[in-house]
């Protein structure tokens, strides 16, 4: 299997518009190349850019699962596409990831369960998700996480017992805290034994520099491929079998005794 990762730049001078369809070419540009493509966190709108939230706020169907939906097929890709504002019927907003087949079906969503901000930003004005979401990618099923939900181990847990392969984290990490974002991303490969795909937001907007080095880690945590911090898109080849035969040559996974889901009747 190849995945594409398509590390966003999000330039303030840009309309959301316009970068939807600047993206909605790009992910189209992956027919024949990738068998997976992820986009970053919020790239519509920009992660930090708070006082743009509701303005540019859509419905589950809206303009971004529209150019997606359509690219996907195009594509003929399975295309996490990131994340948006996303307004709920009851008017609540959410940090909502899409995931659409190669036929351009949305196959999941993901309403991102831990809000960044310490009490201000997305953390006050949005809501937060409670489930647990994995995609059915075949030979590699995939969890769903966002930025970050990087932070919480217990996450990743859950998603490896909900028989998760890999990981897709689309992010919009701030540059000031770029090491926390590989060390992380690497953690989460070797503990739960898994790939980890993670896509960051590059640029500045909203005054924040944004960390880049979107990157590819293997089960064993080794970093497959690394990005800069410009946009670019990074193309690396994963054998859903090194998985099961890192799982099987070094079985830590079998010995845990804390939070293991109890054996069904």
């Amino acid at each position: 299997m190849r995945a594409s990762l398509l590390q966003i730049a999000v330039d303030p001078d840009e309309s959301p518009k316009s970068r939807r369809a600047r993206v909605t070419s790009l992910v189209a540009e992956q027919r024949g190349v990738a068998d997976l493509v992820v986009l970053p966190e919020l790239w519509p709108v920009g992660a930090f850019a708070y006082e743009s939230f509701e303005a540019e706020a859509e419905p589950l169907t809206g303009p971004t699962h529209e150019a997606m939906a359509k690219a996907a097929a195009d594509a003929s890709v399975w295309l996490h596409a990131g994340s948006i504002v996303e307004r709920a019927p009851d008017g609540a907003l959410y940090n909502t990831a899409l995931v659409f087949s190669p036929s351009g079906d949305l196959v999941a969503s993901y309403r991102k369960i831990h809000r960044f901000g310490f009490d201000k930003g997305e953390a006050v004005m949005m809501a937060a998700g409670d489930e647990l979401v994995t995609v059915p990618v075949p030979g590699l099923p995939l969890g769903v996480a966002t930025c970050y939900d990087l932070r919480f181990p217990e996450l990743f847990r859950g998603l490896v017992d909900a028989g998760a392969l890999a990981f897709a984290v689309p992010a919009g990490w701030p540059a000031r805290r770029r090491e926390h974002w590989t060390l992380l991303a690497r953690a989460r490969a070797v503990e739960n034994q898994a790939y980890v795909l993670a896509c960051c937001t590059a640029g500045t907007h909203a005054g924040v520099p944004q960390a880049g080095h979107s990157l590819v880690v293997d089960p064993w945590g080794e970093v497959l491929a690394e990005a800069g911090e410009a946009e670019e898109v990074l193309t690396v080849d994963l054998d859903p079998a090194l998985v099961a035969t890192t799982r099987d040559q070094f079985p830590a996974l079998k010995d845990r005794r804390l939070g293991v889901p109890s054996p069904r009747a």
